[in-house]
């Protein structure tokens, strides 16, 4: 074989079409092998160069080239390529063309696009597969759950596999598509970092619920050390932690985990709420946070 047959074939695994394997060994040469059980023929039009079990990128490999040409990896299956960890799935992600035909393979989840051109598909990445950004946009809309959309966007974010602006420019190629504000609200976060903080919202709750006016950014100094509270009712020895973003970095988070002991060693009761409760379920945050303040004294008054 060629450098570039050998390239072909590394690049997918040992992963071929049909046509592929035809033009590379010739078309008797591959029927010969498959017959001999020296080569698999998982599904039709799709040719595997052994014949042993086949590994999780081969299965992802045989379920693109069972799809119709232009198809690409797409969601979930395309990140998993583009260094997203913590979203993997056994199924196989593809976004078809309109018009194409539902691929037979078992499992593989199949979305048409009209949009899968140079923007959104990088022709130079192998194997095919949409863009970080556009593949992000799509597994946030593909999920029911608006927690989990959340997730993929700040996760992909903090894991530096996608910038916000690519986020912010492919959402502008996208019309309606599910949680879409969501998913705009979380990018901005993201771009705020950690320390994005509605603030409006949260006071809207507290006035909704006739709670006392806090203090805001309160140092609080313990071991001779300050620590500032997003939120604290000095008086009655609580506050609020409000975190735009979850602690991916796992030497933040463990910080993060030392402050919050310490505070609660000066005797403050601090409750932690993330940006999402405070705009997505704010009776939730407001109910929470007026038995706080009841179970630290405060009268209602």
């Amino acid at each position: 074989m060629t450098d570039i047959t050998s390239a072909v074939v590394d690049a997918q695994h040992g992963v071929l079409t049909s046509a592929q394997a035809a033009a590379l060994f010739g078309a008797a040469h591959v029927r010969s092998r498959v017959y001999a059980d020296v080569w698999q023929r998982p599904h039709r039009g799709v040719v595997v160069l052994h014949n042993g079990p086949l590994t999780a990128e081969q299965t992802t490999m045989v379920r693109l080239l069972s799809c119709s040409p232009g198809a690409v990896l797409a969601g979930p299956s395309a990140l998993a390529y583009d260094g997203l960890t913590g979203f993997e799935t056994d199924a196989t992600y593809v976004s078809v063309p309109i018009g194409a035909r539902r691929p037979s393979i078992g499992g593989i989840v199949v979305h048409w696009s009209a949009y899968l051109d140079h923007r959104d598909v990088n022709p130079a990445r192998f194997p095919p597969r949409t863009r970080p950004a556009r593949s992000v946009l799509d597994f946030a809309s593909w999920t029911d759950n608006e927690r989990y959309a959340r997730a993929i966007v700040l996760a992909a974010a903090q894991q530096r596999v996608v910038r916000t602006s690519d986020l912010r420019d492919a959402m502008t190629r996208r019309g309606a598509c599910r949680h879409r504000a969501l998913v705009v609200e979380s990018y901005l976060d993201a771009a705020g970092g950690i320390q994005s903080l509605p603030e409006r919202d949260f006071d809207a709750i507290r006035a909704r619920y006739r709670l006392p006016p806090p203090a805001r950014q309160r140092a609080v100094v313990r071991n001779d050390r300050r620590y500032y509270l997003d939120v604290d009712w000095e008086e009655y020895g609580v506050g609020c932690e409000i975190h735009g973003i979850p602690h991916l970095d796992v030497r933040r988070w463990d910080a993060d985990a030392g402050r919050g002991n310490e505070l609660l060693i000066s005797g403050r009761r601090t409750a932690v709420f993330t940006s999402y409760a405070i705009r997505r379920t704010p009776a939730a945050v407001g109910d929470q946070l007026r038995r706080l303040l009841q179970s630290a004294g405060w009268d209602g008054t």
